[in-house]
C-alpha cells in the first residue's frame, strides 16, 4: 500500500503481521439446550478455583483450605469461591410488576452503589456473610472468585483478615528488535446517523491516517500506521423504528441509510490501511456479550478489500508478537455503575488482575449461556488493554509482580469530541489525533 506524498513521491507503507484470536467468542457452532445461567459460574469458580490454589503455597502455605459448608467457629481457613454483591438499589426486574409500585415514573439511576451494601462468598456447598473492613463492597462485584483468610465468627459471618487475587496473567515476551516506529490507530463512537456526528471531523480523520492531509512530515506517519481498530458504535439507528413492526419503504431507507455511508467511509479506510471494525450497543449487532461480527453484507464496498476485518466484541489478536485485547465498552461502563472506583482506568486494571474481561455477566451485564467455559477469562495478558465509547480519553502504564508491562487506553466517543488515539507499537507511547475538539488529558 502506497501512500501519497507531493515531495518524496510515494511512501511504502509499513505493514504488521496479523493473528486473530477471536475464535473463543464465537458463538456460531454452539446451539442453544436449555442451559441455565449457574453452568457459566461453575465453569468459572472451577477455572478460578484452579488458578488459585496453585498460588496458596506461595500466599498462606500454614491455612487449611475449607469450604463454606466445613467452616468452623473461630477456626483461621483459606475459603475460595464466588463473590456475591447484596446491592440496596439494584434494580430488579419484578418491580415492574409490582401492585405497590409508584404511578410516577421511576428515574433510572447511573451508579447503583449504596454504603449498605454487603458481600456473600458462595461455593458448591453453601454461602457466608462477609465481614470485616477489609473487603470493601464498593470496590468489588457479583461474580469475582477470589481466595479469603478468614475465621467463621459467633454469628456466623465469616471475619476476612486477607484476600488473595489472581493477579496478572502471564505475558508473552514483549518484542524488542522494532528499530522502527509502528502505529495501531484507536476509534469509537463515529455514530454515523447521529445528530453529533460530523462528516467533516470523519472526513479529515480519514484523510490523515490514508495520507491525503498535512505535510510531509504527516505522510510519513500515516505511512507508518499499519492498523486501524474501530471499537464499536459506529451507527446510530432512530430508536423508533425498532419496534418490532413492519417497515415502510421510507423507514427502511431512513435505517439503512446510515449503514451505507459507513461502508462508503470504510472503503476509503481499507483501501489504504488494514481495518478491524467491532460491534457495540447501538450497533446492528447481538445485544449480549460477546457481541458477533458485523455481517459483511452491510459492507459490500468496504468487505471487497481484504485489509477489512469484522470483528467479535471482544477483540483480541497480535500484532508482530505484540498483543492486543479491547472491547467496546461495556464491561467496563457496567462496573462503573455497580462499584466504584479512581477512574475508568482502575476498572481496567482491576479486570486485568481479577483475570476476567467481564466479572459482570451474566447478572447485570447480558452474555450467552456457556454451560462449558467462560471465554471472558483472560489466559494471557496483553500488551495493550483499550476500551471503546469512554467520555474522555486516558491512558496509562501498569506494571505486574512478573514484569508484566500493560498499556491501558481509554478511546473518547468520537462523534462528541472528535479525537482518535494512536498508539507506537515500538516503546506503547500513545497520543490523540485531534479534530477540532479540545479534551482533559
Amino acid at each position: 500500500m502506497e501512500v501519497d506524498s507531493e515531495s518524496n513521491g510515494l511512501l511504502q507503507r509499513k505493514q504488521a503481521l496479523y493473528k486473530s484470536l477471536d475464535e473463543r467468542f464465537e458463538i456460531q457452532k454452539l446451539t442453544y439446550r436449555g442451559q441455565q445461567y449457574s453452568q457459566i459460574y461453575f465453569a468459572r469458580l472451577h477455572l478460578m478455583r484452579t488458578l488459585l490454589y496453585s498460588l496458596l503455597p506461595n500466599w498462606k502455605p500454614h491455612l487449611p483450605v475449607c469450604n463454606v459448608l466445613g467452616l468452623e467457629m473461630g477456626k483461621e481457613c483459606i475459603i475460595v469461591g464466588t463473590l456475591y454483591k447484596h446491592m440496596k438499589l439494584k434494580p430488579c426486574i419484578l418491580d415492574e410488576y409490582s401492585k405497590g409500585r409508584s404511578p410516577t415514573q421511576l428515574i433510572q439511576s447511573q451508579r447503583f452503589t449504596h454504603p449498605d451494601d454487603s458481600l456473600i462468598m458462595e461455593d458448591e456447598s453453601g454461602r457466608v456473610k462477609l465481614g470485616g473492613s477489609l473487603l470493601v463492597p464498593l470496590t468489588y462485584v457479583t461474580g469475582l472468585v477470589v481466595a479469603l483468610h478468614g475465621k467463621e465468627t459467633a454469628a456466623d459471618d465469616f471475619l476476612v483478615e486477607d484476600i488473595l487475587e489472581a493477579g496478572l496473567a502471564e505475558q508473552i515476551e514483549r518484542p524488542f528488535q522494532f528499530d522502527e516506529d509502528k502505529y495501531v490507530v484507536f476509534i469509537s463512537g463515529i455514530s454515523v446517523g447521529s445528530s453529533t456526528s460530523n462528516p467533516l471531523q470523519l472526513q479529515l480523520f480519514i484523510d490523515q491516517i490514508t495520507g491525503h492531509l498535512g505535510d510531509d512530515k504527516d505522510h510519513m506517519v500515516a505511512s507508518q500506521i499499519v492498523q486501524v481498530v474501530i471499537a464499536g458504535n459506529s451507527v446510530k439507528i432512530p430508536s423508533g423504528l425498532l419496534n418490532g413492526q413492519n417497515l415502510g419503504s421510507k423507514d427502511q431507507s431512513i435505517l439503512s441509510e446510515p449503514i451505507k455511508e459507513l461502508d462508503i467511509l470504510l472503503t476509503q479506510i481499507a483501501s489504504a490501511v488494514p481495518l478491524d471494525i467491532m460491534p457495540g450497543p447501538s450497533d446492528p449487532a447481538n445485544f449480549s456479550m460477546p457481541q458477533q461480527r458485523l455481517h459483511r453484507c452491510l459492507f459490500p464496498g468496504s468487505s471487497r478489500y481484504n485489509t477489512f476485518r469484522s470483528c467479535t466484541n471482544p477483540h483480541d489478536f497480535v500484532l508482530d508478537n505484540l498483543r492486543f485485547l479491547g472491547t467496546s465498552g461495556q464491561n467496563i461502563d457496567d462496573l462503573d455503575r455497580y462499584s466504584e472506583a479512581r477512574d475508568k482506568l482502575e476498572f481496567m486494571e482491576r479486570t486485568l488482575r481479577w483475570r476476567h474481561l467481564a466479572p459482570t455477566t451474566p447478572n447485570t451485564l447480558g452474555c450467552y449461556p456457556y454451560d462449558d467455559r467462560d471465554p471472558f477469562f483472560i489466559e494471557s495478558c496483553p500488551h495493550v488493554y483499550f476500551v471503546g465509547n469512554q467520555d474522555k480519553y486516558d491512558t496509562s502504564l501498569i506494571k505486574g509482580s512478573e514484569g508484566q508491562l500493560v498499556r491501558l487506553i481509554c478511546i473518547p466517543r468520537f462523534a462528541e469530541t472528535g479525537v482518535a488515539v494512536m498508539l507506537n507499537m515500538r516503546n506503547l507511547d500513545c497520543c490523540t489525533l485531534s479534530f477540532g475538539a479540545q479534551i482533559n488529558t
